[in-house]
């Protein structure tokens, strides 16, 4: 943490004022810290963690009664609605009678009705169409799609620890580029990039821990970072980084101001373009919370605040998927260092 921002005490008010900013060309290199090997081997015991074949479709908010949401992970089609207890259902994104796409079909009471002949679907199974197994946490929806992970299925999806949303305000972001969800998670498991390309939200950035120091029980990266308020004002900040299954990183606010907090990057194939070449979606989770009383009125303002939640963290993405994007042609072309 830099000396210049100070750490937040216990009932102080977060903002601290940087009293020797640093110019963005003058603050210390990163990339003899950043190793290429050591962000590789952080990225390999990603990957070396089960899934249990889940992965993340959209924002629990997104989906309400009588709507459907249709996505393509790798090359299933899936579709989802709520049925009439208001539980996530999931299954084939085509009907079974001839092949209609189920995503544009509306839901009456619950039950999806195929707009092309009728077929009625309640999420069980029914005329050949099987369900898929499905969760929603609360924040984001899942889906168990055994044929495309080819892992040993779980009955739930590593979902990580966080604060309980009806204590918190949470916010979804969500973008796509033109990569393999290990060009995402890459990005997350490096960041030492932080305050040199996204020098408008992040300052004096020292990374004080990483998976090497702690092999045993790889503690993951541990961040000491100011996130930048307006002009020098500053909220320090401690965090840490850690990959709980292969498509995804969570950053834990461990000290400072939102002690708790986290912010979940999931990454989830898609199908490929026109070219062949592969998407990925990237769906973000910020759920924010503070054990200080003015925070009830965050909570109460929380329409208000997430689009300005989900603003910033596009900002953050949009050059965060260039920077996916960027490694996955390297990796194509067999180009990439380390």
């Amino acid at each position: 943490m830099s000396p210049a921002a100070g750490r937040p005490r216990p009932g102080r008010v977060p903002l601290r004022l940087r009293r020797a900013p640093v110019p963005w060309e003058r603050q210390a290199p990163t990339w003899r810290e950043a190793k290429p090997g050591l962000i590789a081997d952080a990225l390999k015991r990603a990957q070396a963690r089960p899934s249990g074949n889940w992965y993340v479709i959209g924002a629990s908010r997104d989906l309400p009664p009588g709507r459907t949401l249709g996505v393509t992970v790798g090359s299933t089609e899936v579709v989802a609605w709520r049925d009439g207890e208001g539980k996530l259902r999931t299954g084939p994104g085509a009907c079974p009678h001839l092949g209609a796409p189920l995503r544009d079909s509306p839901v009456r009471c619950g039950t999806l009705v195929c707009h092309w002949h009728g077929l009625a679907l309640d999420g069980g199974p029914f005329a050949g169409w099987e369900p898929y197994p499905a969760f929603d946490d609360g924040v984001l929806l899942w889906v168990r799609l055994d044929r495309v992970g080819g892992e040993t299925p779980s009955e739930r999806p590593y979902v990580p620890v966080r604060p309980r949303v009806r204590d918190a305000v949470e916010a979804v972001c969500t973008g796509v580029g033109g990569c393999e969800p290990e060009d995402v998670v890459a990005n997350r498991l490096d960041p030492w990039h932080g305050a040199w390309f996204h020098p408008y939200s992040f300052v004096d950035l020292t990374v004080t821990g990483t998976p090497a120091d702690s092999p045993e029980d790889d503690g993951g990266f541990m961040v000491d970072v100011s996130f930048k308020v307006a002009g020098r004002l500053v909220v320090p900040v401690r965090a840490r980084f850690t990959a709980p299954e292969p498509r995804t990183v969570v950053m834990h606010i461990v000290e400072g101001e939102g002690a708790g907090s986290v912010v979940e990057t999931h990454a989830t194939p898609l199908a490929p373009d026109e070219r062949g070449r592969p998407r990925t979606a990237v769906t973000e989770a910020l759920v924010a919370a503070s054990d200080r009383r003015g925070f009830a009125v965050a909570r109460a303002a929380a329409p208000l605040l997430r689009p300005l939640m989900r603003a910033s963290a596009g900002r953050l993405w949009r050059d965060d998927l260039a920077y996916a994007e960027r490694r996955w042609e390297l990796r194509a072309a067999g180009r990439l260092p380390g």
